[in-house]
């Protein structure tokens, strides 16, 4: 469902950026990369598009070099191993109708500096922005207080300070991002961007409350430390459109094309590409998704023993809390120009 809504997106700023420029290699950068099975999939999309667009055109199709870019713990290593087998399917779907591709990973925060002044492009991210560079500091004060108690995120019974701290941290972030990019990408240079909003930043419903109120159990019962909660608070933050627009026109180096935002359930993706699930095996696989992104930051804070029983408990109350609570996720997808 998400990819049909960006896939149009995606096309259409390709198409244009590529039309405009007519690079003899065409320099993209992934930004928050993962390194699932799909990590590459950008790279065949934009070989594709571009493949079509010069073939239409009657022009040689150009050389793709694409950057592959993550945090420094991604599992890069799995990337490069997998690469062998894209090259090959690569020449066998595509033979002549496109130029050589070249990949390679770049470590390193995207809220800074990554690339050399213009070098790139194009530009590519898909649900890395929602994550902040830090937690606001001031959600825990010096004395160990917590301005966010009993939740680990923006969440409705959060007062306004915390809204305020994490919307200053976003800002500030996504400032540095579009600022750094700006110097990264050539004049008329592209960004197709996806991340997790929010229709109302002062009225979430988000995934992540569910881990918390399931934490908020386990301290009800002595299994984590009342404490420990208290200082915990996830690097997360879901804009809503009109903050997104708000910090682009305030930092000035882009033009919005679009900024469009679609709603789906938490289980519409599971129900989309597995027909048929009954609701425990819907259950079984949000759990393992959402476990699979936030288990490296929540196992170094509560522990690892705590992991089986908290998303045991996640996955028996998910569904459930979704349908009471009428909860969906919100997907902003922006489509930017860096302006001459």
């Amino acid at each position: 469902m998400v990819a049909s809504i960006v896939k149009p997106i995606l096309e259409e700023s390709v198409e244009e950026l590529y039309q405009n420029l007519f690079p003899e290699c065409l320099k993209m950068a992934d930004l928050g990369c993962s390194s699932g099975p799909n990590t590459v999939l950008i790279v065949s999309e934009i070989i594709d598009i571009i493949g079509t667009t010069s073939h239409n055109l009657n022009r040689p199709p150009p050389s793709l070099q694409a950057f592959l870019n993550d945090l420094p713990g991604n599992d890069f290593n799995a990337i490069f191993k997998s690469l062998e087998s894209f090259y090959r399917k690569l020449e066998t779907e595509k033979g002549n109708m496109f130029g050589h591709c070249f990949i390679s990973g770049v470590p390193g925060s995207f809220y800074g500096r990554l690339f050399p002044n213009n070098s790139l492009h194009f530009i590519h991210s898909s649900y890395a922005l929602m994550w902040i560079s830090e937690v606001p500091k001031v959600l825990v004060s010096k004395t160990g207080e917590a301005l966010n108690k009993g939740n680990i995120c923006i969440a409705k019974t959060s007062p306004p300070a915390v809204f305020k701290a994490y919307f200053d941290q976003f800002e500030r972030d996504f400032t540095l991002f579009l600022k750094s990019r700006a110097e990264e990408l050539v004049s008329g240079g592209c960004m197709v961007l996806t991340t997790m909003g929010s229709i109302k930043s002062d009225d979430p419903l988000c995934i992540w409350e569910v881990v918390g109120l399931k934490l908020n159990d386990m301290v009800l019962e002595g299994i984590i430390e009342e404490s420990k909660l208290g200082t915990f608070n996830l690097p997360y933050y879901a804009t809503t459109s009109e903050e997104v627009k708000k910090v682009i026109e305030a930092e000035g180096s882009f033009t919005l094309h679009k900024l469009e935002a679609f709603k789906m359930d938490w289980d519409t993706y599971i129900k989309k590409a597995n027909k048929g699930l009954d609701k425990q095996a819907r259950e079984a696989i949000i759990a393992k998704d959402i476990r699979a992104v936030g288990e490296p930051i929540l196992a170094s804070h509560f522990g690892e023993a705590a992991m089986d029983d908290l998303f045991r408990r996640f996955k028996e109350a998910v569904l459930d809390h979704m349908v009471k609570e009428n909860c969906q996720y919100v997907n902003l997808v922006i489509s930017l120009t860096k302006k001459g």
